[in-house]
């Protein structure tokens, strides 16, 4: 089964997620997911994968950059919006296995390979 990184070359801890998968020799699938966001299904997979809500999955601050009051969302609502403005997700996204995991930090992914 392969590996896929949902990736942000801008963030530290995406950065440092991809190399710690690069040391373990995982071969890789990278999405820059700022450029190919995943569509609601897939997103609602890995937040399923993740035992997560939607909410949980935001970045607080990129939220309150564009002034959205995400924490009151209904969670298809919430979803359609991270997959229109994808800065809204937390990162780096690792799915692997049937399994996903989130980078913070980047060693948390090792328990999903």
């Amino acid at each position: 089964m392969s590996t896929i990184l949902y990736h942000n070359p801008q963030c530290s801890k995406s950065r440092a997620t991809m190399g710690l998968l690069d040391e373990k020799g995982v071969e890789t699938e990278v999405i820059e997911y700022l450029k190919t966001p995943p569509n609601a299904d897939e997103l609602r997979k890995i937040l399923a994968m993740l035992g997560m809500e939607a909410h949980q999955l935001v970045r607080d601050g990129d939220a309150k950059k564009i002034g959205l009051d995400y924490k009151s969302m209904d969670e298809d609502v919430l979803i359609d919006e991270m997959v229109k403005n994808p800065i809204l997700i937390q990162r780096p996204l690792v799915v692997s296995n049937g399994k996903a995991g989130l980078g913070r930090p980047p060693e948390d992914i090792l328990k999903i390979l």
